[in-house]
């Protein structure tokens, strides 16, 4: 071996060496920088490829670099606080009246999903149907439900008492027990106006256990002042669902959707003001003003002078840039205040609030879809979530609401009558359209082959009536009026020699045989 090749080998030996000890010196360090906040090494788990115990976290962290939640470094400062303006009812009030965003925020899903109503299932006559329809249509049931979720989504919570003539608000609603014309609507309180019973919880099985099992009235609400309330008249709304103990915090309601895009609708306010204002004063200037200093230690009647003589010129300060100034003093910089940036820093903004409320940008700030999206997708998962707070929310409410209807009208239900949220999706005139005529072919095959009768044709084309818009002339007396004749008796197929198939009357007992 030469010298030069034995020469080399030493350094390489020597530069190894030396980076083994420098990355143990690290690890030592980081180590003690770990015992120092508390984190203990866990020596079981695999060895560093010093040999030395690696230090095991939850997330990344490196401590040398301060990188990493734990280690020195502002994002470990950082953290969640408590701003619990859901217990503030005037603020709340205030954002809901004085910020377009605030309301859109509360009112725009209510209205979502109330305005489609709901189908009636069962073997139901139209008749019927219709005066279960124009009950709730006369009673405001949907206007009813509509503000007692816009209160529930406001306060965190709110309550539709249902009022039944002749009975005792304060016991058990048995539906059965529903008199003719005795349903008068929907009382909507919110959180504010009632006193639940946190002592007398409901304690029988089923989904309302653990929720209080009586709601006194307080003395300022718009009516039945005191009056104890049983919850089985109550279709009972919350705003977001909270955890155990913060329902014990919120004397068992929910969350205000404000509350948790406040710090978002801050933010954007903020900057959609400060937009405005640029438009008005765009110009940043700095002024020196002889004895300035003098003037602000003296303070009485020459400072009152000065400040008032830089709050009449920036008052009057405009976009044309005009300044007045005293001849002893200087304006010493003038720059303009740029523009650029303003309108991708809104729209992420916009994009943050429209991900708080699951609302896509095309129905929360109506502006048109842009690039390559036609918001058509947007709105189909919108009207997915608006479906599964219909079901998660309104269904036994609204369902107990119709049974009490159909008690009040002196319809008897059917075995199995269940409800149906509607689309929220608008056909347009083509779909309608195309769905009418899918509709009567189909009805009209199912007749012509004897599976119906000519009047329980009549009924399915005027019960489709309300999606296509059309055979709506069809009244009672021309369903009455139809021959409810019998399903035709079954005929013989046959097999002509030639594979086609053609159907023949049976042949009538004692013709045919010997």
């Amino acid at each position: 071996m030469t010298k030069s090749k034995r020469r080399n080998i030493q350094n390489v030996v020597k530069r190894t060496v030396a980076e083994d000890n420098s990355a143990r010196e690290n690890a030592s360090k980081a180590m003690s920088t770990a015992d120092m906040m508390g984190v203990v090494p866990d020596k079981s788990k695999g060895k560093s490829p010093t040999g030395l115990s690696g230090v095991t976290a939850d997330s990344f962290v490196n401590f040398a670099f301060k990188m990493g939640v734990g280690a020195d470094n502002p994002l470990t400062s950082s953290s969640y606080g408590f701003n619990p303006i859901t217990r503030i009812r005037t603020q709340l009030e205030w954002i809901h009246r004085g910020s377009w965003l605030g309301g859109v925020a509360v009112d725009l899903v209510a209205d979502d999903m109330t305005r489609g109503g709901v189908d009636l299932h069962g073997s139901l006559k139209p008749d019927e149907m219709s005066a279960i329809e124009e009950a709730a249509v006369s009673f405001g049931v949907w206007n009813s439900m509509n503000e007692a979720i816009k209160w529930a989504r406001l306060y965190g919570g709110a309550i539709a008492v249902m009022m039944i003539d002749g009975q005792a608000m304060d016991t058990p609603l048995r539906l059965e027990t529903v008199g003719k014309n005795q349903f008068k609507g929907l009382l909507v309180l919110d959180r504010w106006m009632v006193e639940p019973s946190l002592n007398n919880l409901v304690t029988d099985y089923g989904p309302d256990v653990g929720l209080p099992k009586f709601y006194t009235i307080t003395g300022d609400a718009p009516a039945l002042p005191w009056m104890k309330i049983h919850y089985s008249r109550c279709i009972r709304l919350i705003g977001v669902q909270l955890p155990y103990w913060q329902r014990v915090q919120e004397n068992l309601w929910g969350l205000s959707v404000i509350e948790r895009l406040y710090d978002r609708m801050v933010a954007f306010d903020s900057a959609t003001t400060g937009a405005a204002q640029l438009v008005y004063k765009s110009y940043l200037r700095t002024y020196k003003i002889q004895g300035m200093r003098e003037v602000i230690a003296a303070g009485g009647d020459a400072l009152s002078g000065l400040v008032q003589y830089v709050d009449t010129m920036r008052r009057f300060q405009g976009i044309e840039g005009i300044t007045l100034l005293d001849s002893e003093d200087d304006l010493a910089v003038t720059g303009h205040a740029a523009f650029g940036g303003l309108s991708d820093v809104l729209t992420q903004f916009g994009q943050q609030l429209s991900g708080a409320l699951q609302i896509p940008l095309v129905r929360l700030f109506g502006q048109s879809p842009s690039g390559f999206s036609s918001g058509e997708t947007d709105m189909i998962m919108y009207y997915d979530s608006i479906k599964q707070q219909q079901e998660k929310m309104l269904r036994v409410g609204i369902t107990r609401i119709y049974r009490a209807i159909a008690q009040s009208e002196g319809i008897q239900l059917p075995e199995g009558f269940k409800i149906d949220f509607r689309h929220l999706k608008q056909l347009g005139e083509k779909e309608k359209s195309e769905i009418s005529t899918a509709t009567t072919n189909a009805i009209s095959a199912a007749h012509e082959s004897g599976l119906i009768s000519s009047k329980v044709a009549m009924q399915e084309l005027r019960q489709s009536s309300h999606i296509t818009g059309i055979f709506t002339n069809i009244t009672d007396e021309d369903i009455e009026a139809a021959e409810d004749d019998p399903v035709p008796e079954a005929e013989e197929a046959i097999i002509d020699p030639e594979g086609q198939s053609t159907k023949v009357p049976s042949e009538p007992e004692g013709k045919g045989q010997s």
